[in-house]
């Protein structure tokens, strides 16, 4: 049995700035509860969003952290949700809110994103990658333990997720070649 999808008529993408980690974490919760399913709806923190902006130059604000939202579906279905997203955002504390203006535009504010892992490997020569799902409204908590616990190893963090889903993607760096930091990066990770 195949399902088949059409294509959506619309779909755009939202680019929320923040501060903090965690106001951009609690936007997650928050545009869920506002009842829009996004099509994608994923997270990068400053660390990513420099190694990003670097090898693909998607055109990113240097801050603590950005969601990237996309709507798709019918035209008006669409144009409901951003309005929607974009007062969910300015509420949640959103720094600067953009919304792709075309379909150039929207592929160049993914490419950053798509482009994440690659790019923070130019960041360390190794990194330890985590694969760990959490309650959406857990984020925020979640993402600041990150970062104590990043000060208290001596390790960065650069977290690149899907947001919507709660599927968190924290990225270790070390140096296997400094002796004490892989089991350190393995300590952490544990």
């Amino acid at each position: 049995t195949v399902k088949l999808l059409p294509r959506p008529e619309r779909a755009q993408v939202v680019l929320a700035a923040f501060d903090d980690v965690a106001k951009a974490g609690a936007a997650v919760g928050n545009i869920i509860a506002a009842g829009v399913i996004p099509a994608g709806l994923e997270m990068m923190d400053r660390l990513a969003i420099e190694a990003a902006e670097a090898f693909v130059h998607a055109g990113y604000p240097m801050v603590e952290a950005l969601l990237l939202c996309e709507i798709d579906g019918v035209n008006e279905e669409v144009s409901d949700d951003i309005a929607t997203v974009h007062a969910v955002l300015q509420a949640s504390g959103a720094t600067e809110i953009r919304t792709a203006e075309d379909e150039a535009q929207r592929l160049r504010f993914w490419a950053g994103r798509k482009a994440a892992f690659p790019a923070v490997g130019r960041l360390s020569p190794d990194y330890y990658c985590m694969d760990g799902t959490i309650p959406r409204k857990q984020l925020p908590h979640v993402l600041t333990r990150i970062a104590e616990m990043s000060a208290e190893c001596g390790l960065r963090v650069a977290n690149v997720f899907h947001a919507g889903d709660g599927n968190l993607h924290p990225l270790i760096l070390f140096d296997a070649n400094v002796p004490g930091e892989l089991e350190k990066a393995e300590d952490f990770g544990g």
